[in-house]
C-alpha cells in the first residue's frame, strides 16, 4: 500500500479534486435547477447531457490520445471543465446546461482514461490490486466531500460554482508536473452488441436497465430531493449514503459470488435493490426512509454493475474479455442517457414517488430477466468455474475495466502456477478464478 501511494499520490490527489468538482456540479445543477425554475423534464434531458458526453468520449477520447498525447488531452479537457463550471451561473438556460452538462461529460470520460491509464501503466502486477481498489475510495472520498461543500454555501450564488471550477484547475497541477506520459493506447477490437446479446443476454440487458438507475443516482437525486422538500443538506446526505454503500458493500458481495452460481447472486442482490425503493416509494416524503433506502440502492446497483461484468466473462476467452466490458459500458450509457427523461416524465406524473417506482422497476426487471434466464439453461457445468469478481468505480471507462480483468488474470496466474490442491479445502483451485485450459464457454 505504502508503494502505491508513494508512486502515485499526485494521480490520487489529483483525482480526488476532480471528483469534487464532478460531485458538485451533478448536484449542484439539480437544486440550482429549481431556484430557476426549470421544470423536471428540462432538468432530465440537462442531466441526460451528461451521460451522452461520457458516452461520445469513451469512443473518441482514446483515439484523440493516440494522437497528440496524454499530457495535451489532461490539459485541454482540464481546461474545458473549469470554463463549463463557471459558465453555468452566467447562462442559466436549458439549452446552454445542456450543452454544458454534453461537454463535461466528455470532458470527465476523456480525463478518466487518460488518468487510469497512468494509474495502469504506474502499477505493476503486484500493486495493481492494491491501487485500483485507492482509486475507487479516492472517487468515493471526492463525491461525498462534494455534498459536504454544497451545504456550506449559497445554492442560488455563484461560490459554489467558482469552487470546483478551481478544484479542476488545480487537479491537474500535481499530476501534470509528477507523472510522466505513458506509451500510446494499443487498439483493442471492440465488440459488437449483437455478439454481446449471444453471448449474455443477462448481462446485456442487466446493463442497460442499470443505465437507467445509475442516471437516477448521480444526475437526479437532487432533483427528487427537491422535489420532497428536503433541505440542501439532507440532499446532501442522501446523495452521500448511496456512494458511501456502493463502496462498503462491493467487497462482501463480490466475495460471495466467486462462491455461489453469480445469476443467484445477481437476482438476490437485484431484488434487494428493488425491495428497498418500494419501501420509499410507499413513504417517498418521509426522510428517513429516504436515507435508507438510497444507502440500499446504492449498495446493490454498483455491485450489480461489477457483477454483471464477471458474469460475462465466465462465457469468455480472456483475450474477448476487454472487447467485451466496452460493448457492456456502450449498452449502460444508452440506458443512461434514456433514463433521465424517463424519470423525468414520471416525477411529472407521479411526483416524488416516480423516483423510486422508477427504480424499483427497472432493478425488479433486472431480478425477473435473471429467473426467466435460468429456466432457459442450467449453469451446473460451469458453477465451479467462474471468473474472479472485480470491483469497479462507478465512473468505470474500458481503461478500469481492463485493469480490473489485469488482477483478475494475475490471480488465475498465481493459482495455476501453484497448481492444484490450492482451494481453502485444498482439494482444487481457489473459487473465482478459471483455468486458462477451459474451453470456450456457451451462451446463459
Amino acid at each position: 500500500m505504502r508503494q502505491v501511494l508513494g508512486g502515485s499520490w499526485a494521480l490520487f490527489l489529483g483525482m480526488f479534486m476532480l471528483m469534487i468538482g464532478n460531485g458538485l456540479q451533478g448536484t449542484l445543477l439539480g437544486l440550482r435547477g429549481e431556484l430557476e425554475g426549470f421544470s423536471t423534464l428540462e432538468l432530465s434531458i440537462v442531466m441526460s447531457g451528461y451521460f451522452a458526453g461520457f458516452l461520445f468520449a469513451s469512443k473518441m477520447a482514446p483515439e484523440m490520445i493516440r494522437r497528440v498525447g496524454h499530457v495535451r488531452v489532461f490539459a485541454a479537457l482540464g481546461s474545458t471543465i473549469s470554463a463549463v463550471l463557471i459558465m453555468y451561473p452566467v447562462l442559466t438556460d436549458p439549452i446552454a446546461w445542456t450543452l454544458g452538462r454534453v461537454v463535461i461529460g466528455f470532458c470527465f470520460c476523456g480525463v478518466y482514461i487518460t488518468a487510469e491509464s497512468w494509474l495502469n501503466d504506474a502499477s505493476s502486477n503486484e500493486t495493481r490490486g492494491q491501487a485500483l481498489s485507492i482509486y475507487m475510495i479516492v472517487q468515493m472520498a471526492g463525491i461525498v466531500t462534494a455534498q459536504w461543500i454544497i451545504t456550506r454555501g449559497d445554492v442560488g450564488g455563484f461560490v459554489l460554482f467558482i469552487v470546483p471550477s478551481i478544484l479542476v484547475s488545480m487537479a491537474f497541477a500535481p499530476i501534470l508536473l509528477s507523472i510522466k506520459p505513458v506509451p500510446a493506447f494499443g487498439r483493442i477490437q471492440p465488440m459488437k452488441v449483437t455478439r454481446l446479446i449471444r453471448t449474455s443476454p443477462l448481462a446485456a440487458v442487466g446493463m442497460f436497465l442499470l443505465g437507467g438507475v445509475f442516471s437516477a443516482q448521480f444526475g437526479m437525486s437532487a432533483v427528487y430531493g427537491a422535489r420532497a422538500g428536503f433541505s440542501v443538506g439532507q440532499i446532501s446526505l442522501f446523495v452521500s449514503a448511496i456512494y458511501m454503500a456502493a463502496l462498503v458493500a462491493q467487497f462482501p458481495i463480490g466475495w460471495v459470488s466467486d462462491r455461489l452460481d453469480r445469476r443467484i447472486v445477481i437476482i438476490i442482490v437485484a431484488l434487494v435493490g428493488g425491495a428497498g425503493s418500494i419501501v420509499a416509494g410507499l413513504f417517498p416524503a418521509s426522510y428517513g426512509l429516504a436515507l435508507l433506502s438510497g444507502a440500499i440502492v446504492g449498495g446493490t446497483s454498483n455491485p450489480l454493475y461489477a457483477l454483471l461484468i464477471a458474469y460475462t466473462n465466465d462465457y469468455l476467452e480472456k483475450e474477448d474479455m476487454a472487447a467485451a466490458s466496452g460493448a457492456l459500458l456502450f449498452v449502460n450509457g444508452v440506458g443512461a442517457i434514456l433514463g433521465p427523461i424517463t424519470l423525468g416524465y414520471m416525477l411529472d406524473g407521479m411526483g416524488p414517488r416516480g423516483y423510486w417506482v422508477f427504480i424499483a422497476v427497472l432493478m425488479l426487471a433486472v431480478a425477473v430477466y435473471g429467473i426467466w434466464r435460468m429456466t432457459r439453461r442450467s449453469r451446473a457445468d460451469i458453477a465451479s468455474d467462474q471468473t474472479s469478481f472485480a470491483s469497479l468505480p462507478l465512473t468505470t471507462t474500458g481503461v478500469a475495466a481492463r485493469m480490473a480483468q489485469d488482477v483478475v488474470q494475475d490471480v488465475v496466474q498465481g493459482v495455476a502456477q501453484e497448481g492444484p490442491g490450492t482451494g481453502p479445502d485444498g482439494s482444487g483451485p481457489t473459487a473465482g478464478t478459471r483455468r486458462d485450459t477451459d474451453p470456450p464457454k456457451g451462451t446463459d
